[in-house]
């Protein structure tokens, strides 16, 4: 029973082969499949393309988000300063608001406003806006400067799911970056 199924296929095989000897052996034909893609050629192709498509997209994605929370650093870092250049050249206290340094109307790389808090010198009334670490400690003592982040919402603890994605200033300034990351 094997060897009938056997000798069926390998003529099967040859018939096959016979065939497509002799179609590449025909310059006409040749000619004509030379010019075009087959079929199976051109869902090889889109094949490809997707699977290639379907790798590259997260990745940049990914890498666009990065890029994102880096510029948002860069700001905190930039406010920081100016708002340290406010006090040494005026021998003062911290603004009230970020108006005073020029920084009200710039937003983050997500289109929000960067969020400030005086906690230096401030009253009472402050105290449950303040930033807030996973043991409930706040991160700063003289001010909080963070962004909201990719879904623009922020509440002060950043063991809040919410709170993850913001980019923080902590320890006095000892830590700029993601508030899952401190």
């Amino acid at each position: 029973m094997r060897s009938k199924l056997l000798k069926i296929d390998v003529s099967k095989m040859f018939t096959l082969l016979r065939y497509i000897n002799d179609a590449l052996s025909d310059p006409e034909k040749r000619k004509a499949r030379n010019k075009a893609l087959t079929l199976v050629e051109l869902l090889l192709v889109i094949l490809l393309l997707g699977t290639i498509l379907a790798m590259a997209i997260p990745i940049y994605h990914r890498q666009l988000e990065k890029a994102r929370v880096t510029k948002a650093i860069s700001d905190i870092r930039r406010c920081e300063q100016d708002l340290t250049e406010y006090m040494m050249e005026r021998g003062t206290f911290l603004p009230q608001t970020l108006e005073t340094v020029r920084w009200h109307n710039r937003t983050d790389p997500w289109g929000s406003p960067y969020q400030y808090l005086k906690i230096e010198g401030a009253g009472k009334s402050v105290k449950g806006k303040w930033r807030k670490d996973r043991w409930l400690v706040p991160l700063n003592s003289d001010f909080d400067l963070y962004s909201k982040g990719k879904d623009k919402k922020s509440v002060p603890p950043l063991t809040a799911r919410s709170s993850w994605d913001d980019v923080v200033r902590a320890g006095n300034g000892s830590y700029i970056g993601l508030g899952k990351e401190y």
